[in-house]
Parts: C-alpha cells; sequence; structure tokens
C-alpha cells in the first residue's frame, strides 16, 4: 500500500513531469527544426463516464506537450462489437499508433492482434486482452487491489465481522481480478468472512435492484465492498434507505477527483474510504510517445494503488486541486508560448523576405545597368529598322484595305446574285411540282425528264443555301436557336431521305442510337445540314453494295452527345486529309467530284454550334466522320420557340389530323375563302394567282399600299405575301394589318428569298402567321393556307366560348382581344336597352355597321345581333340563380321586350325553360 508521504511525491512528480517538458519546449522551439507529425487512434469502450473523462483529461493534459501529434478518439459506448469495427477503420486510415482500452478481453483480442502483425504499435490500457500480442501495457493491478482492499477492511473491521462484496460486469477482467485479489487477501483473517455478493455491472442502478433483497436477507452485514465508487454510491443509497447508512461501512474502488468522484464521496462520508485506481491517461500517452520516439519503454507499466480514507482524503483533494490549477497555468502559457512563437515566425519570415528582397534589388541592379549598356547599343540599331518597317507597314496596310474593298464587293455582289437566283428557281420548280402531282397523263419520258429537271433545280437550290451560308459564317451573321428536342428522332428523319437512293444502289443504310431517346439542345437548322452534308458525303463517295452506319452516343461525363457517320468507301488519302475541311478543296477522289463546300461547311456550323466535326479514315476500308455537341448551350442561344423552318412546318402539318385540315380547306357552299395576294413580281403574282384560284376567291396587289387597301376594304379571309416589295416592305405591310383592327385577325403568309433564321425571326416578329422561303412547293403553300383557315375556325370557337361577363374587366394583350373586350363592354353596359341596335354599338366603337358586322364575323363566325342575344342569355343564367328576382324581372333587366320572349329565346339555345333551370340550380329553403 502507498503511504500519504509516496503519494503526494507521486503527485509532485507528476506535477514536474508536465511543467519541465513545458518550458523545455518553449526553449527549444525557437531554433528546432519541426518536430515530425504522428497519428494516434484511441479505441474506448469502458465503464464510467467520470473514469473516462479523468482518462481522457489526462491523454489532453500529456498531449499538450506534443502539438505535432493527431489524435482521434472513437467511444464503442460498452459495444465490443462496435470497438472492433472503430479498430478496423483505423487501420484503414493508416495509423502510426493504436491504443485500447477494453470492456471484454476476448471480443477484442483477434483484431489487437491483427493491428500487431501488421507492425502497428499498440497500446493496451487497463484491461488486458487475452494474447500477449501487444506492444506495451499501462494499467493498474486489479489482483493487487483486491488484497489491498481485504487488508485495508481487516484492520478497519480488527480482523472479524461479516463483509458483502458487490462484483463488477460478469466476465469483465478487472471484476474476476479484484474479486480473486478480494478472496485471496480475506483467507489471511479467518475472522473475517464473506456473507454475501451482489452481480452489478459497474453502474450504480444495477446495485439499487438487487442489493435490498440481499441486504433483508443478510442483516448482519458489517462491511460492504464494491468494485467501483459507482456501485458504492448505489450501496450507500440503499442502506440509507433501509436505514442501515450509520451502521454498515462501505469501502470503493476508483478514487476519482472531482465533484461526483470517490474522493468527495470519503469527504461527504458517504463511503469510508476508496482504493485510488488511476485512469492511467498520462502514463498511456508517455509510453506512446516513447514508442514512437524510439525511446527505451517498459512493456509492462503497472500504475500503484493506495487507500483514501478520513485521514488524508483532505490532503488528497487539495493536491488534486492545486494539480489542476497547475495544468491551467501550463495551458496557459502554452498560450502564450503559441502567440509569440506566431509573432517569430511571422516577424522571421518578413526578415527573410527583406534580406532576399535586397539580395534580389541588388541582382538586378546589375542586370539592369548591364541590360541599360545592351539596350543602347542595339537601340541605334533598330532605330533604323524600324523607319523601314513603318513604311512596309503603311504600304501593306493600303494594300490590304484596298484588298478588303474589293473582296466586300466581291461578296456582296455574290450575295446579290444567290438571292436573285431563288426567284426564277420559284418559278421552274412551281410549274414543275404541279406538273408531277396532277400530271396523270403524263408519258414515262416526259416523267423522266421532269423528274431530272426537279433533282437538279433541287440541286441549284441546295448549292445556292450552301453559298448563302459560307457568306453568313464568314461574316458572323448566322445565329444559333437552339430549342430542346429528341436528336434520335432527328437524325431518323433526315435518314429516310436518302433510304430510297441507298436502296437504289444497293448500299446498306444503318442507324444505330445508343439509346431510344436522347435529349439535346440543338438548331434544327444547322444540326440538319451538318448531318445533310454527312449523309450525302458518304453515299457519294460508297461503292455498289456498301454500307453506311449512322449511330449517336450519349457521353454523360463530358455531358457530350457523338453522332459518327462511318461509310465502307475508298477513304481519304493522306495529301487529302490535311485539306478536306477548306473551302472549296474538291481533292483527288477520281469522277466523285463535288462543290468543295459541303464538308467546309459542316465543319464551320458544328464549330457555330459550339461543337466539333473530327474524321478518321482508313485507306482502303473506309471513312467516319464524327460529331461532338454539348448536351446543353448557354441560355444567349436557347430559344423557347420553334423557328419557322421547313422541318418545324412539316412536323406541324403532319400533327394536324387530315380531317381537320380537310374541313378547313373545304369552300363553304355559299362562298369560296378570299384571299389577297400581294407580289411585285409579275410571274410570281399571275403564277400564285393561277394556282390558288381553284381553291380560293384571289385578289391580287403588285405593291404593299395597295395591299392595305384591298385589305381593309374585302377583309379577306387570308392575305399572301411578299417581303421584298418596293417602297412599303412586306414586313411593314405587316405591321400595318396587324395594328389595325379591322385586319388584325386576318392569317398573313409571308414569301419571300432571304431564308437566314434572323430574318424568319424578324417576320414572325412582324406578325406573320407562317413563313416561307422561296422557291416553296405549291401543294404545301395550298395546305398551309388550309391549315391555317382550319386554324382561324378554330379560333373562332375558341373566342365565342372565351366570351362572358368578365370580359370586360381583363387587361387586353392583342388586338383582337382588345376588340373583342370593347365590344363586350359596350353591349353590357346597355344590356337593359331592349332597343339597343348594331348602328348603335358601330356608333360606339367609332366605325361602320359594314366593317363592324365583317370583323365580328371574322373573329366569331357569328353577326352583331346573336352575338347581343348570347351575351344577354349568358347574363340572364347568373340572374336566375338569384331567387329573390322573378323570371319576368330578369327579362326586362337584360333588355328582352317581354317575359314570353325571353323565355322563348332561353329555351331555344338551352333546350331548358327559365322555370326548369332555375329549380334544377337552386335549392328551397327550410
Amino acid at each position: 500500500m502507498l503511504s500519504l508521504a509516496a503519494a503526494f511525491r507521486y503527485l509532485t512528480v507528476l506535477f514536474q513531469s508536465t511543467a519541465l517538458p513545458l518550458l523545455l519546449l518553449a526553449a527549444a522551439s525557437c531554433s528546432a527544426p519541426a518536430p515530425q507529425p504522428y497519428r494516434i487512434g484511441f479505441s474506448q469502450c469502458t465503464n464510467g463516464d467520470a473514469w473516462r473523462l479523468a482518462m481522457m483529461a489526462g491523454m489532453q493534459k500529456e498531449l499538450s506537450f506534443y502539438p505535432q501529434v493527431t489524435f482521434r478518439m472513437k467511444d464503442a459506448h460498452d459495444n465490443s462489437a462496435v470497438q472492433r469495427e472503430h479498430i478496423a477503420e483505423f487501420l484503414r486510415e493508416g495509423i502510426d499508433l493504436l491504443i485500447v482500452s477494453a470492456n471484454e478481453a476476448e471480443p477484442i483480442t483477434p483484431i489487437v492482434e491483427e493491428a500487431y502483425n501488421r507492425g502497428i504499435p499498440v497500446v493496451i490500457l487497463d484491461r488486458r486482452t487475452t494474447s500477449p500480442l501487444y506492444t506495451a501495457y499501462v494499467g493498474g493491478n486489479n489482483q493487487e487491489v483486491g488484497q489491498t482492499a481485504a487488508r485495508y477492511i481487516s484492520s478497519l473491521l480488527r480482523q472479524r465481522g461479516e463483509v458483502l462484496e458487490i462484483l463488477g460486469a460478469a466476465g469483465s477482467s478487472p471484476a474476476v481480478d479484484r474479486h480473486r485479489g478480494f478472496v485471496e487477501g480475506l483467507a489471511a483473517y479467518p475472522g473475517i468472512r464473506r456473507t454475501a455478493q451482489v452481480q452489478g455491472d459497474w453502474k450504480h442502478p444495477s446495485v439499487l435492484r438487487a442489493l435490498p433483497a440481499v441486504l433483508r436477507d443478510h442483516p448482519e452485514v458489517d462491511l460492504i465492498f464494491a468494485h467501483n465508487d459507482r456501485m458504492a454510491l448505489g450501496a450507500y443509497q440503499v442502506c440509507k434507505q433501509l436505514g442501515l447508512a450509520g451502521r454498515i461501512r462501505i469501502v470503493g474502488v476508483d478514487g476519482l477527483p472531482g465533484p461526483q468522484g470517490g474522493i468527495q464521496m470519503v469527504q461527504d462520508k458517504v463511503m469510508t474510504a476508496t482504493l485510488l485506481y488511476s485512469p492511467g491517461g498520462e502514463e498511456a500517452i508517455r509510453t506512446a510517445m516513447k514508442i514512437l520516439l524510439r525511446q527505451p519503454f517498459e512493456k509492462e507499466n503497472i500504475l500503484s494503488t493506495m487507500v483514501i480514507d478520513s485521514t488524508n482524503v483532505l490532503t488528497m483533494r487539495m493536491q488534486t486541486q492545486k494539480l489542476a490549477d497547475q495544468q491551467q497555468d501550463i495551458q496557459r502559457q502554452q498560450q502564450l508560448l503559441q502567440a509569440q512563437l506566431v509573432t517569430y515566425t511571422s516577424q522571421r519570415t518578413v526578415l527573410y523576405i527583406l534580406v532576399a528582397a535586397l539580395v534580389g534589388a541588388l541582382v538586378l541592379g546589375v542586370v539592369l545597368w548591364r541590360a541599360f549598356q545592351f539596350n543602347r547599343r542595339i537601340s541605334r540599331k533598330l532605330a533604323g529598322q524600324n523607319d523601314e518597317i513603318r513604311a512596309q507597314r503603311n504600304q501593306i496596310e493600303l494594300l490590304a484595305e484596298q484588298a478588303r474593298v474589293e473582296t466586300e464587293a466581291k461578296l456582296r455582289f455574290f450575295t446579290n446574285f444567290s438571292h436573285e437566283l431563288r426567284t426564277p428557281l420559284t418559278l421552274i420548280m412551281g410549274p414543275v411540282e404541279e406538273l408531277l402531282t396532277n400530271g396523270a397523263d403524263l408519258s414515262v419520258s416526259q416523267r423522266h425528264d421532269l423528274n431530272l429537271v426537279r433533282r437538279n433545280t433541287q440541286r441549284l437550290l441546295q448549292l445556292v443555301n450552301q453559298l448563302l451560308d459560307f457568306r453568313k459564317i464568314d461574316v458572323g451573321k448566322m445565329p444559333v436557336r437552339a430549342t430542346e428536342g429528341n436528336v434520335v428522332a432527328f437524325v431518323r428523319d433526315i435518314m429516310d431521305v436518302f433510304e430510297k437512293p441507298a436502296r437504289q444502289r444497293g448500299i446498306s443504310l444503318r442507324f444505330l442510337p445508343a439509346e431510344p431517346s436522347i435529349r439535346l439542345w440543338f438548331d434544327v437548322n444547322i444540326l440538319d445540314k451538318i448531318i445533310f452534308n454527312l449523309l450525302s458525303n458518304a453515299l457519294k463517295f460508297t461503292p455498289e453494295r456498301g454500307q453506311i452506319t449512322v449511330s449517336i452516343q450519349p457521353l454523360p461525363a463530358e455531358r457530350q452527345v457523338r453522332i459518327s457517320v462511318e461509310d465502307t468507301g475508298r477513304g481519304i488519302s493522306e495529301q487529302d486529309r490535311a485539306h478536306i475541311f477548306e473551302w472549296f478543296y474538291q481533292g483527288q477522289q477520281g469522277s466523285a467530284k463535288g462543290s468543295g463546300m459541303g464538308l467546309a461547311l459542316a465543319m464551320g456550323l458544328a464549330r457555330l454550334h459550339q461543337g466539333e466535326l473530327s474524321f478518321t479514315s482508313t485507306p482502303g476500308q473506309g471513312s467516319t466522320f464524327t460529331v461532338t455537341l454539348p448536351q446543353e448551350l448557354p441560355a444567349a442561344l436557347r430559344s423557347t420557340e420553334a423557328l419557322a423552318s421547313p422541318l418545324a412546318l412539316a412536323a406541324v402539318e403532319e400533327a394536324a389530323a387530315p380531317d381537320q385540315v380537310l374541313a378547313a380547306g373545304q369552300p363553304s357552299k355559299d362562298r369560296k375563302e378570299l384571299v389577297l395576294v400581294i407580289e411585285d413580281n409579275e410571274e410570281v403574282n399571275a403564277f400564285l394567282a393561277q394556282k390558288l384560284g381553284a381553291h380560293f376567291q384571289v385578289q391580287t396587289a403588285t405593291d404593299g399600299a395597295t395591299g392595305l387597301r384591298l385589305a381593309g376594304e374585302t377583309i379577306p379571309d387570308l392575305i399572301v405575301c411578299d417581303v421584298n416589295l418596293p417602297e412599303l416592305s412586306g414586313l411593314d405591310v405587316a405591321a400595318a394589318l396587324k395594328s389595325d383592327w379591322r385586319t388584325s385577325h386576318i392569317p398573313l403568309v409571308l414569301l419571300t428569298a432571304r431564308s437566314a433564321p434572323e430574318q424568319q425571326v424578324e417576320g414572325v416578329q412582324a406578325g406573320a402567321d407562317l413563313y416561307l422561303t422561296k422557291p416553296f412547293n405549291p401543294t404545301f403553300l395550298l395546305e398551309s393556307l388550309r391549315t391555317l383557315l382550319g386554324n382561324r375556325e378554330r379560333q373562332r370557337e375558341h373566342f365565342r366560348r372565351g366570351i362572358s361577363v368578365d370580359t370586360a374587366t381583363v387587361a387586353p394583350q392583342r388586338v383582337d382581344q382588345k376588340f373583342l373586350a370593347d365590344l363586350t363592354a359596350i353591349v353590357e353596359a346597355n344590356l337593359s336597352n331592349s332597343k339597343l341596335s348594331v348602328e348603335d354599338v358601330a356608333r360606339s366603337l367609332g366605325t361602320s355597321r359594314v366593317q363592324l358586322y365583317r370583323k365580328t364575323k371574322a373573329l366569331l363566325g357569328t353577326g352583331v345581333t346573336d352575338f347581343i342575344q348570347d351575351i344577354r342569355l349568358t347574363k340572364a343564367r347568373q340572374q336566375l340563380l338569384n331567387t329573390e328576382l322573378n323570371i319576368a324581372d330578369v327579362a326586362y333587366q337584360l333588355g328582352f321586350a317581354s317575359p314570353s320572349y325571353f323565355s322563348a329565346s332561353f329555351k331555344a339555345k338551352y333546350r331548358i325553360s327559365p322555370s326548369e333551370f332555375r329549380a334544377l340550380h337552386t335549392t328551397p329553403s327550410a
């Protein structure tokens, strides 16, 4: 047993061992290099919050002397399975040393052996494993604790009495060793007998449950020995409840400081004594650091114990409090030292920087002086050369400006000439398409010749379009207007065009998309030209019975989509590979000559679309062209509306049900729809009048002013207008038509030779319902007009259904909506006026009766009188729900001449009388 003096020496040495290294560290840290970093993992699974906190406090105190150590603790909370997983995690993290404090020895032994066999030092704290495979052990001798308790109790009871033992958790090594030591110690004192024992679990609730019954069965007990202070506290609470607190003495184990520790309980006379059992946190860290620093260490580090009772408890408490205060002083000194180290480091860094700057300045000064001398020598030589270069530069700039002006003039002529080709192409393709479509009596040779004319006309149109696209890309006037869609379906539609020519030559055309649907932001016009040119190129150079394969592959990691066109042609020669993407380069391909624009245009369009076009080729086996496009484009390149391209128009045409198109296009029994054609080219004007005259009434004008006048006078059902008109352009005509309430409802089709997307958008923004590019297919034009008229009829029905008594309160957004809102407001304001006439309404709107009738008929398909009647009957349905008004009151309030006329009109519209309607929609009051 340790004496009181020995305990004081122990505590004093503890203080010196913590304070002295701190001072040495402060002295050495200013000059010594940074220590090597270490990683220590601590796996904790022992019982007792106070004991665990004391152990961690000791570790943290000792670790404060080793700032280079990274310390991590994992607490398994008395679960050995969890502790095994924690140790395995430490091993995976690659720690330098492992400290293990186990609750049960056997479950932890295998994983500790594995760590040791891996070469990782293992320090066992407090509770041993069942294997000798560990680096060091730190802890008390629990068997000695039991023997010391037996000797003290023998002295306390004067070697005679009855003792009750409260054991720790069953199977835990501390409980087994303390019990064994206690039994062996009592064997030397036959006058002291172990009357009974209680199985605890290191926590005082287990004692509160089991001890009362045992004490009742053994009232002769003189002393209770508990394996730890918490269970001793539980024994005290039971004795106090049974009135035995003054008679039965209690001895515990741990002797921890703090408000709820064993030292305080001895001072408060809750226990007679407690045996000091150090948690060993400081000793574990000291041993671990000796191992890591390769210093001599002991494998077995046994911590001594002593008895704390009323004779020395006050001294022990004062000493522990003094040590705690000293530790706080040490921490403050460390913080101050750290601040001083930071200041010293920053000052040293500044000093080094200043020295380096000074040296650099001296070196730079020498270099600058030599450079200055050198520059003076060469400056005189360069001055003459600069004068000569300046004169040459001015001459080159003058020549470059002349070349730019000449090139721009040539390109402007070239572009205008290409535009002018579209009008004669329209006049060629129109009659050819008409003859091929309706010429049932054509001979085989005639049909063959017409097909030859059509193919070559289309080829000429394609070349014109490619030339114009080249010019747009060259001057940066081809914007990207991307919409999100299914690129698989888009490419499949383009491939359908090549199916027949490929089949005629025995070429297998394969389509291999990686997924049935791949979403992509793309410009339909740009991507159509890219894929069309690549397929045309592949079909041109693939021999008969060859194969063309188109594949689409999403690349999620790169957020891209790859489209590949592979052929089995002759491949590309080495001399051609560096030039195939150059404008007008035709290469050495024998008889398969082209314009030299297809691949160059595809490359320019791909880059315009923020993508890339590349190729691979093996001579004699074929070539593969790959377009790589981003899945998403910047918001500036996106469009929420599809452009009026031929593909988009075709999609709209297909989406419309055939019966709807035919119904919209069929003339009524009374009259044909009136179409106004405004076209300054006399041949195109006559051609349109001829083709449309068989299906509609046609009225023509050759300039914009005349067209506007005729539109206001006749109110046609549809207007076809050219964009390039003299004086008043087609866009000006469109704006004027849409701003005039008399003509704002009329569908408008714009015809133009300009096919740029921004020009199409300009036409749509001006109010065009359809934008067709010359040359156009007459059949497609005819069906488009029928579709527009059908849509107008459906719009009339929509307006009719949308009319309500609240229409006047809605803020109008378009001219037609404003007209209907004004018309409805005037009618509602005069509902009670039974003499309200069409002339009265027209006068309020500031127009004539004829103009009012034509506008209302065009928008709603009904006359003004019928419209007034519909408003009155709609209002009547609401007022009939008010049971305070009789039917006659409703009739007179809404301007009906008599209740009988009101009832007849209501029943004619709704197939039910006003009284029946009221009975059906109102509930009689109780």
